[in-house]
């Protein structure tokens, strides 16, 4: 199934895009949303996109979107952890 979305020439004039280009751009960016939201995986977006997870995470960080969201807490007790095994690992 597919969905053809029409978007009027003036926006595809502003973007200063070719039409290949504005139309990967506006998919990345639905996939982007869609992702962020938690409706699609990333290996959905990826497949979609015809590339592998990691270009599809760089992609979305290239548009802007935040591909590693963390509990709240969770990152300040990463960043924790990551202090006491580099302490540990430092010579005496």
């Amino acid at each position: 199934m597919s969905t053809i979305v029409e978007f009027p020439d003036t926006l595809l004039l502003a973007s200063r895009d070719e039409p290949d280009v504005f139309s990967r751009k506006v998919m990345i960016y639905t996939l982007g949303h869609m992702y962020t939201e938690g409706k699609i995986s990333s290996g959905v977006g990826a497949q979609i996109l015809g590339c592998s997870r990691m270009e599809f995470f760089r992609l979305l960080s290239g548009c802007g979107f935040d591909v590693i969201d963390y509990p709240e807490g969770e990152l300040d007790r990463e960043a924790a952890t990551s202090r006491q095994i580099a302490e540990r690992a430092e010579p005496s």
